[in-house]
């Protein structure tokens, strides 16, 4: 079988041949009509030439003669006439053959062209063929990298898993042993005190007495009351007295355990729903033993509950406040409650009372949101009246103001930083030290709330462009958003949170069901419907990683759980 080039010359050459025939055609006929009107003569002069010798005698020869020349005339006219066609003609045919010629050197050029572009195209054909083989090995590399990556961070997530769990460790070690030592102490105080008043009793007894006298057995009774007389009015090593109301320190708060999350659950069915109170509820919160739960709304009151065989079992009420309550916040150890009030105050409360011990006053607008900070000793509260205010417990007194330009959604501490969100869509980092602010972080739409990885490494956010913002706190350029289908901030107080190991972010929608995304992959993992018949205000995730509990506007509480 031929080469395809080959063919095409070939058909490019029977086209020349077509269309240079075309041209000639008119040239060729013409000749051909020249030579048969040439023969017709020549046959007419012979015809003549014969009837001549047959003509009669009594013809003048004169005569045929003078026609003979006349006809001889008209030939020459015509031959002269059809000579000089033919040299129109021959003139024609050499400009066409120059023009053939051009033709052909122009088909030349082309032919060396193609036989140029053929070479190159071959070429490219083969650094076609050498860059796809470079692909396929980089491809190839590329897969290898991105399997050693996921095991480094395997390893990686392992370690830091690994060195948080030996960090958790060391602490809980030395706080027992800060709790040993306390106890220890306390002992050897109470003892020294007792040595004491047994010494100076016995002293007084003898000079009472005499040195020759023995102590009768009825002398006993009020020496045992001189011994539990100091030990009454000895006082606590580690509380203070203000006003009637006992604060805790910092030393004694360290002394209970805490319980720490290693991976959390995420839940996938309800275990209990029930109207926890009678009007909507805002707030919602789980202490450190994971089992015990504190839920406040718009009824004044703040509700406890207790986790039993998967059911919430009411365990009492705490009410002072003459407004709803807008936020709650337990203390590291799970005895203390803080809470935000819309009658421009913070409460504090102890479990073991229903009333508040104090309640800090000084907003001009209701309080948004209370939060304890790290030292424990001091809270930070945000207001509608554009401040934040830092509260020193012990006194129960304002020690510092901050003034903002905005509406305060919420606030939450880290060790140095106080971090507030506002209506308007920043968030702003304060230097608890200096009241300066240091940073801003602006966002699609205004804040409604705010929370903290376990870690203190990232800050979350939810806002009322439908979305949840992760914020890298060591690098505040570094964000991530999440968004679902179906998923709206169903007012200014939508609370989201983190999970307790930090995987997972959780938040109620306008539509009543609860959103749940994996931190790590940036998807939605779960979404919880069917339970809930309004907005959810709040959700929050026991400490344990087991429960979560939702709250709506319509006073109802869910219980979610993986079991």
């Amino acid at each position: 079988m031929a080469d395809p080039w080959k063919h095409h010359i070939i058909h490019q050459l029977k086209l020349r041949d077509r269309t240079q025939k075309i041209m000639f055609q008119e040239v060729i006929r013409s000749y051909v009509t020249l030579l048969e009107k040439s023969n017709q003569r020549i046959l007419i002069a012979q015809g003549i030439l014969g009837s001549a010798a047959r003509v009669p005698s009594y013809t003048s020869k004169e005569s045929i003669v003078s026609e003979d020349e006349n006809k001889v005339k008209d030939l020459k006219k015509t031959n002269g006439e059809l000579a000089y066609k033919v040299v129109e003609l021959q003139q024609e045919i050499t400009i066409k053959a120059s023009i053939l010629d051009e033709q052909y050197t122009k088909m030349s050029e082309l032919k060396k062209q193609l036989e140029a572009a053929e070479c190159r195209f071959g070429k490219l054909q083969a650094e076609v063929v050498e860059v796809r083989d470079g692909n396929s090995r980089l491809k190839q590399e590329y897969d290898a990298l991105l399997r050693q990556h996921h095991t480094m961070d395997e390893k990686y997530r392992e370690e830091k898993m690994r060195g948080t769990e030996l960090l958790e460790d060391m602490i809980r070690q030395k706080q027992l042993a800060a709790a040993r030592m306390n106890s220890r102490n306390e002992k050897r105080v109470r003892a020294r005190v007792a040595g004491i008043q047994k010494t100076v009793a016995k002293e007084k007894v003898q000079e009472c007495v005499g040195p020759s006298d023995t102590l009768p057995t009825a002398t006993a009774p009020p020496k045992a009351k001189m011994d539990e007389q100091p030990k009454k009015t000895h006082p606590r090593p580690f509380s203070k007295k203000r006003r009637g109301n006992s604060v805790c320190s910092l030393e004694e708060d360290f002394c209970a355990p805490m319980r720490v999350c290693l991976v959390a659950r995420v839940p996938c069915r309800s275990l209990h729903v029930l109207d926890a109170h009678e009007q909507g509820i805002n707030a919602v919160r789980f202490s450190s033993s994971s089992n015990l739960l504190a839920t406040g709304g718009t009824d004044r009151v703040i509700k406890l509950w207790d986790i039993s065989a998967g059911t919430l079992q009411n365990r009492g009420t705490l009410d002072g406040s003459n407004e709803g309550i807008t936020s709650i916040e337990f203390d590291p150890t799970g005895t203390k409650i803080l809470a935000a009030s819309y009658d421009k105050s913070a409460l504090f409360w102890r479990l073991d009372s229903c009333s508040p011990k104090f309640t800090l006053t000084g907003h001009s607008r209701k309080v948004t949101a209370a939060k304890f900070k790290c030292s424990l000793r001091q809270v930070v509260t945000g207001s509608a009246d554009r401040t934040v205010k830092v509260w020193d417990l012990q006194r129960a007194a304002c020690i510092q103001t901050i003034e903002v330009i905005s509406y305060c959604s919420d606030v939450v501490c880290t060790e140095y930083f106080i971090i507030s969100g506002h209506y308007d869509r920043k968030i702003r980092f304060w230097d608890s030290r200096a009241a300066s602010c240091t940073q801003e972080i602006p966002l699609q739409d205004r804040v409604t709330s705010m929370d903290l990885c376990p870690d203190h490494r990232q800050l979350l956010s939810c806002s009322r462009d439908e979305s949840l913002q992760v914020v890298d706190i060591r690098m505040s350029s570094s964000r991530r958003s999440f968004r679902a289908d179906g998923f709206k901030c169903g007012s200014d107080n939508t609370k989201a949170i983190f999970s307790p190991d930090g995987s997972y972010l959780a938040a109620g929608s306008a539509d009543g069901a609860v959103y749940i995304w994996n931190v790590n992959t940036g998807n939605l993992e779960t979404c919880l419907p069917d339970k809930h018949n309004s907005s959810i205000n709040a959700v929050s995730w026991s400490v344990s990683g087991e429960y979560v509990v939702s709250v709506d506007k319509s006073r109802r509480a869910v219980l979610w759980s993986d079991i």
